[in-house]
């Protein structure tokens, strides 16, 4: 019976905002990853990885997931918050890495065998305009993407206007451009229009609202975008205000995605419950890891809701190889976000996740199939780097009155 002897964090990628857990035991080369990332608290992370839960767990029992799981969620006191979590997170992808590599077979076997030949995922099309966009949206066509996500330039896109446009007050918080929710409400089904007349109903689009609007202007674009049949809405409305969701179920028919800062069960269980959402979008770490997610998805094709967990662009390959491996034992699967990583990047994780065309492929190793070559891990970060100078705080955008809009 192997014993945990050691957790701990690595921390890489150019800006050091990757944190890859490492738990070790007394039996000779079995130890798992997990990720623990956070691009905004890092350091946080680390700390309540290396000072609450790493003595915790010295010398129990790696096989013990499901104990263990509770017994970091519990031993913080205060609990279902994002930096606990994703420390419970990537030690739990790191246990479940264990566990595949003693069994000698892939997670996504031991969570029940593969439901699919292969995981679809969606790219991420932009441009600053219509033509920019059209023309990304073809070039994710023509690599094999059935299902797409069309933004216009960033979170927010085609709602930001001109200082003069906007008519800033004598002393503006910001001097433009400022994000205005009519202008957006006009922009993104006009957007969608386009694109329909351009690429017909073959490519299914979803887009990400990013909770730039207030719920009201939520419910009227998801009615307004009724007739461009999107995949889903993701994010229409900020976690803060969920329970408008029963008013924009009862009005619009658009597929809903939501969930990308939840990090308590009570944010998505009632949705679901209440049928008022189609695809959770929590990020694996954020929920507690492979253990959490296991359960939100048996919740889910419960009341009829499919995964679409959550990656971003500052996530790590550790995180999408666990999300997955969980993509391919779950009957509720819908579509999985898309990482693009540099070769250099993906030279440090031996055994990474494999995208070609539209769809991605995990290793058949056992564990987690993903592996973490510390020299190169440790080559990636910058010379300057210092986890003590990182300050990475979330850019936010404000309204023509200086009013924050919440992310």
């Amino acid at each position: 019976m192997a014993k945990i002897t050691g957790v701990e964090c690595i921390r890489t990628r150019h800006d050091g905002s990757w944190t890859i857990v490492k738990v070790t035991t007394d039996q000779d080369g079995l130890y798992g990853i997990g990720s623990a990332s956070d691009l905004y608290n890092p350091e946080a992370v680390v700390q309540v990885v290396e000072q609450l839960l790493a003595p915790l767990l010295k010398g129990r029992d790696p096989a013990n997931i499901e104990d263990l799981w509770h017994l970091m969620h519990m031993s913080g006191y205060w609990r279902n918050g994002a930096i606990l979590n994703t420390a419970i997170g990537g030690i739990d992808m790191a246990l479940w890495d264990i566990k595949g590599k003693e069994a000698n077979l892939p997670v996504y076997q031991l969570l029940g065998g593969a439901c699919r030949s292969a995981i679809p995922c969606y790219g991420h099309a932009g441009g600053n305009d219509i033509t920019e966009l059209k023309e990304d949206v073809y070039k994710f066509i023509e690599e094999g993407y059935t299902v797409i996500r069309v933004q216009m330039g960033g979170y927010g896109g085609g709602g930001f206007v001109s200082g003069k446009e906007a008519k800033l007050p004598v002393h503006p918080w910001s001097s433009g451009p400022v994000f205005d929710e009519h202008a957006y409400l006009n922009a993104i089904p006009d957007m969608f229009e386009k694109l329909r007349v351009e690429f017909g109903f073959g490519v299914q689009f979803t887009h990400d609202v990013h909770e730039h609007l207030s719920p009201i202007h939520a419910i009227q674009l998801s009615k307004r975008l009724e007739p461009y049949s999107l995949f889903y809405l993701e994010d229409a409305i900020a976690p803060e205000q969920i329970g408008w969701y029963r008013q924009l179920r009862q009005q619009s028919a658009t597929p809903q995605a939501v969930g990308e800062l939840f990090v308590n069960p009570q944010e998505w269980t009632g949705l679901m419950q209440e049928k008022l959402i189609d695809f959770i979008r929590v990020r694996v770490s954020k929920a507690g890891g492979i253990s959490a997610c296991r359960k939100i998805a048996a919740l889910g094709e419960i009341y009829g809701v499919r995964t679409a967990w959550q990656e971003g662009g500052e996530n790590d390959p550790v995180n999408q190889a666990a999300a997955v491996h969980l993509d391919m034992a779950l009957w509720n699967f819908g579509i999985q976000e898309i990482n693009h990583f540099k070769q250099e990047e993906l030279e440090a994780f031996p055994g990474h996740i494999v995208r070609q065309g539209g769809y991605l492929y995990p290793s058949d190793k056992p564990g987690l199939g993903i592996d973490i070559d510390e020299v190169q891990a440790k080559s990636l970060l910058r010379e300057q780097w210092s986890s003590s100078q990182y300050h990475r705080p979330y850019p936010l955008d404000r309204k023509a009155d200086g009013t924050l809009v919440r992310p």
